[in-house]
């Protein structure tokens, strides 16, 4: 089905991983480099594309717990907290692939209903939509 768009935002990178990227505003103007963990130099004061991802996707997912939270279960969590993280690595056939672990701290709720806020907002968030059986990604709930 197409989609009716909301919204777009352009980024430019050069240089690839090692390289810069900028958004069309320059509100995001950052250095890359490759870690040391996979083998680059592991620059100070650099980031990595996993970073961006894992930043857009934990603010992502947030959202998508506030909207199914108020408009379809009609809880009323006092805040939501996500952590994400995303590891990159080579399957069996040596490509490379991505692994994300979500982590929604939901305060102001029994356990049952936090687990049952994150299930349906993995359904509604884009983020979780786009990786769906194409990226591992695990759910925690944590009711506080």
């Amino acid at each position: 089905m197409p989609l009716n768009i909301l919204y777009t935002t352009h980024a430019i990178a050069v240089g690839g991983r090692n390289g810069h990227t900028r958004n069309h505003d320059g509100l995001i103007d950052l250095d890359l480099s490759v870690p040391k963990s996979m083998g680059g130099p592991g620059k100070p004061n650099t980031t990595t594309p996993e970073d961006l991802f894992a930043a857009g996707y934990a603010a992502c997912f947030g959202s998508a717990c506030d909207f199914v939270a108020k408009s379809m279960l009609k809880l009323n969590p006092t805040k939501i907290t996500v952590d994400c993280a995303v590891g990159i690595g080579r399957d069996e056939a040596q490509r490379f692939g991505l692994k994300v672990d979500l982590t929604a701290t939901l305060e102001g709720l029994t356990q049952a209903d936090a687990d049952r806020l994150v299930a349906e907002a993995h359904k509604v968030c884009p983020y979780s939509n786009a990786t769906r059986n194409n990226v591992e990604v695990t759910l925690k709930a944590r009711a506080a």
